[in-house]
Parts: structure tokens; C-alpha cells; sequence
């Protein structure tokens, strides 16, 4: 009695693919200067948590917020802008004869890798300048920050009455 052969058109195609597939499995991935780029700016994006905006009828307001980096390497913001203000200015505490002012930081604020930067009342904080129209409590106010790569993250916040820190603003 003669045994019959059974031939099986796909398991010859995935036996005779094996290789090509291991082989390309085991390929290293891009290692170009673009693609080192790419994985370390994501690698340092922003992370921007408990954002608020401070509710105001007129004139400026302030974002605040925890802007978080978990890279290595360290981020720094250095603008912003925002539909709902003429202008966005990264803001810090100093005093100045003997009394808190608020100032323009121009070198921008620097999270360190894996590190953290807690904007808040009385200290380093985003001003929204020349407001378009009152910020009710309750409003999502948009807020685009920039960072030195020229990458940005956008910040939805929730504006919040807050009667504390009235700041004198030094240019």
C-alpha cells in the first residue's frame, strides 16, 4: 500500500517565511539622528497636572499648575499663548523693596529630568495678559505652552475664584 503525501500550500509558505522573520525580528530599528530626536523629545514631554486658572473679571490672571517631566534630560518652557489673553508671560516672586513682586522670567521655566515644578500662588506661575473677556469660575481656559525644542503642550484649566495673592507686577 502506497502512502499518499497531503501537500499543504500554507504551512510550506509560513516554513519557507520563518527565516525572513526571525531575521527581520532580530533587525536593530532606526538609530538615525532624526529618530533619536523623535524618541527623546517624547521621551521629555510634559506632563501638566491640577491646572487651574485663577477666575478674574478683567485685565490678567494666572495659570497654575504641576508640570511634571519624566525624562532624563530636563525641559524647559519658555512661552505661551493662549486664545483667551493678549498676551502669555512665564512669571516668578521676587522681592523688590521689601515687598513680593511678580516679574517676567525670561529664561523660561526648567523642569529638571524626573523632576517637578509646582506652579502656584506666590511663586513662579503663567500670567494671561490683557484678557479678551472676563474668566467666569468654572470656564476651560486653553493655555499653549512652548518648549526650548520648539515642542508644545496644550493646557486645559479650570478657572476657580481665588481671593489670595494679590501681587504687585514689575516689568
Amino acid at each position: 500500500m502506497a502512502t499518499r503525501r497531503t501537500f499543504r500550500p500554507a504551512a510550506a509558505i509560513v516554513a519557507a517565511a520563518a527565516p525572513l522573520l526571525i531575521l527581520t525580528g532580530c533587525s536593530s530599528t532606526d538609530s538615525s539622528p532624526a529618530a533619536d530626536s523623535a524618541a527623546a523629545q517624547q521621551q521629555d514631554r510634559l506632563v501638566v497636572t491640577d491646572q487651574w486658572v485663577k477666575a478674574a473679571p478683567e485685565g490678567m490672571t494666572a495659570l497654575f499648575a504641576t508640570l511634571t517631566n519624566p525624562g532624563d534630560s530636563e525641559v524647559r518652557v519658555v512661552s505661551g499663548t493662549s486664545p483667551a489673553a493678549g498676551k502669555v508671560e512665564l512669571h516668578e516672586m521676587a522681592v523688590s523693596g521689601g515687598e513680593n513682586v511678580m516679574r517676567e522670567k525670561k529664561d523660561g521655566f526648567v523642569i529638571p529630568g524626573r523632576g517637578t515644578l509646582t506652579l502656584a500662588p506666590g511663586g513662579d506661575h503663567i500670567m494671561l495678559m490683557d484678557l479678551k473677556g472676563p474668566i467666569n469660575a468654572g470656564q476651560t481656559v486653553e493655555v499653549d505652552l512652548r518648549m526650548a525644542d520648539g515642542s508644545t503642550q496644550k493646557v486645559r484649566a479650570m478657572a476657580r475664584d481665588f481671593a489670595g495673592n494679590q501681587e504687585n507686577y514689575q516689568p
